[in-house]
């Protein structure tokens, strides 16, 4: 009967969300155990691989304040997860740009919870990441995200933001849902 009530849905998609967090999660512990924070690999003459520390939200908005940020982007990340989750359920998916729309969904849940966890886990023990490092006054958060893929061009030495996986699923997710809102408007131009 579960199985029937979230293929009826859009739950069906959280399987992604998974897929994210989990492959999210597992680059970052391959990172921490591998590199020194900032170290840099060059990999190809655009891309590095890069330990960096991001205490803020995109391009390190607000990275530069005293903390409250953390439980800021922490408490943003899963409340937009809880109404995406929702949205996810009223979605029925059988339509093609509902599929997308669900597809989007999962992908930016699956992003936002994979960067709310590495700012959550106290200091990633459950995966003894960070054995070594002490723990912050409250014992609660890490209270940063571990960015990894750094591109940049040679010709003028710009950087783009050093970002992560759960950045890309969240990046995808948002374009994904721009292409089925223009679907979904060329539809309903065409009816």
């Amino acid at each position: 009967m579960v199985n029937t009530f979230v293929k009826k849905t859009g739950l069906a998609w959280l399987w992604l969300s998974l897929v994210v967090i989990v492959v999210d999660l597992w680059t970052k512990y391959v990172v921490i155990n591998h590199f020194q924070l900032y170290e840099t690999v060059n990999v190809l003459p655009i891309f590095n691989l890069t330990y960096a520390r991001n205490y803020g939200a995109a391009f390190s908005f607000l990275a530069n304040h005293d903390g409250w940020q953390t439980y800021f982007f922490l408490g943003l990340a899963i409340v937009i997860s809880c109404a995406l989750v929702v949205m996810l359920y009223r979605n029925k998916g059988d339509q093609a740009v509902k599929k997308w729309e669900n597809a989007a969904y999962a992908l930016i849940i699956g992003g936002a919870m994979g960067n709310a966890i590495d700012r959550a886990v106290d200091k990633c023990s459950l995966f003894n990441i960070i054995p070594n490092e002490p723990y912050n006054k409250l014992n609660v958060c890490q209270g940063y995200v571990v960015d990894f893929l750094d591109f940049y061009w040679n010709w003028d030495g710009y950087h783009f933001a050093t970002f992560n996986v759960a950045d890309i699923a969240i990046s995808v997710g948002a374009g994904l849902l721009v292409i089925a809102s223009l679907i979904e408007a060329k539809k309903k131009k065409s009816d």
